[in-house]
């Protein structure tokens, strides 16, 4: 299995992420891939992928919700990270949350265009954060609908009608996390339009910890219950499971094989 979203370099892993590491590799986890949050966190990120190089892999990108009047500057100034050997794999995590707060929409917008086109520019793919905000995030996306563009809905919790606007896009999958597993969570029956070889594995670690581990900190190896929860939907068994979102998770990110 391939965490595609886990922010294991958050603090809320500083005492023991040699363990949270290590617990991840016994349930099965070959990789971790590891979005970026803003231009606070890059040093944290590539420290941690750097200790645990070939399992820990960085991407580069600026969070909606970090987005505000002087963001551009802050966006443009960590453009300069890029160079011939950078080390990411994607450019992410990125996109739109009006959920909290719509006061930076059109910032948000602008921010999410520039670094669509950093994707287009070093051929990387793209982690969509799309909260609240689907007709919003499709305003700046539908311009590049045909080009090589792909990556992921990072933790597609949207509705049928949203999923099959995602399909259109033909070269991004869903990431489908521990939401999946909550007792009111909609997705399981979305997920039965969906063919599983648009589906990626996550964990968005701290956050949104699976069944039977919600209200805790999450952690990659937890994983295994989202894959056993689609085994459950798609009724099929688990190895299945494993194998195919795995080779999905590789076909979109390629500088992780």
């Amino acid at each position: 299995m391939i965490d595609t979203h886990s922010h294991l370099f958050a603090e809320e892993f500083t005492e023991d992420l040699p363990a949270v590491i290590e617990r991840a590799k016994a349930a099965g986890v070959s990789k971790v891939l590891m979005p970026n949050i803003d231009d606070t966190t890059i040093e944290a990120m590539l420290s941690v992928c750097t200790a645990y190089q070939g399992y820990c892999f960085p991407m580069i990108g600026f969070h909606p919700t970090s987005v505000d009047a002087d963001s551009l500057f802050r966006i443009h100034e960590m453009k300069k990270i890029f160079s011939d050997g950078h080390p990411f794999i994607a450019i992410g995590e990125v996109g739109m949350d009006l959920y909290w707060d719509k006061t930076y929409l059109k910032e948000q917008q602008k921010a999410l265009d520039i670094q669509v086109q950093w994707a287009l520019e070093y051929h990387l793919p793209l982690v969509l954060h799309c909260r609240e905000a689907f007709p919003e995030l499709f305003e700046v996306m539908e311009p590049y609908k045909t080009t090589e563009l792909s990556g992921v809905f990072h933790s597609f919790t949207g509705t049928l009608e949203e999923a099959e606007k995602v399909l259109e896009y033909s070269r991004f999958v869903f990431g489908i996390n521990g939401v999946v597993t909550f007792k009111k969570s909609s997705l399981p029956e979305i997920l039965t339009h969906l063919p599983l070889d648009r589906i990626v594995l996550e964990t968005d670690s701290p956050y949104l910890a699976p069944v039977p581990f919600r209200g805790r900190r999450n952690e990659s190896s937890y994983i295994k219950n989202v894959a056993m929860k689609l085994a459950e939907i798609y009724a099929v068994d688990f190895e299945y499971i494993d194998r195919i979102t795995t080779n999905n998770a590789l076909k979109v990110f390629k500088m992780a094989e």
